[in-house]
């Protein structure tokens, strides 16, 4: 899989060991946005909205983003045309996010999980799959929302 990863100053020290793992289990790292430093203040949506355009143009690239809640960056990330965003505390709704929703975006708060956790989720993330058939009908829905 190929990645574009970002998060706001909450989240740099997470999202610099997930930039890590991603790379460590084979998958592609294509850019990596927000703050280098955890006191170079950032407003989320800015970072959020420019990884939501790449996910938007590209359907074979998928997005990590990491703020405080993940909350933030989910609600601006979906703004986008084909972009599914889905915020997750624990790996069985990442993977439900992927196997029902098609999410294509996974954000993780970093005051709300750990490193060991956020990376179990976006393990269970990178794996899952989408099953189609009646999710794909409601995913379209989704979609048809945004145009």
């Amino acid at each position: 899989m190929r990645f574009v990863v970002g998060s706001d100053h909450a989240a740099v020290e997470l999202r610099e060991a997930l930039v890590e793992r991603l790379r460590a289990w084979g998958h592609e790292v294509v850019g990596v946005l927000g703050p280098a430093r955890s006191d170079e203040r950032t407003d989320y949506p800015d970072v959020a909205h420019e990884v939501a355009r790449q996910v938007s143009a590209e359907p074979d690239l998928w997005g990590l983003l990491l703020c405080g809640s993940g909350q933030g960056m989910a609600m601006t990330a979906n703004r986008h045309p084909d972009v599914r965003a889905v915020v997750c505390s624990e790996p069985y709704s990442a993977a439900m996010g992927r196997a029902h929703n098609d999410a294509n975006v996974l954000c993780l708060g970093a005051r709300v999980v750990g490193p060991g956790l956020a990376e179990t989720i976006l393990r269970a993330f990178v794996e899952g799959r989408f099953e189609g058939g009646r999710h794909g009908r409601r995913v379209a829905k989704i979609d048809a929302g945004a145009r």
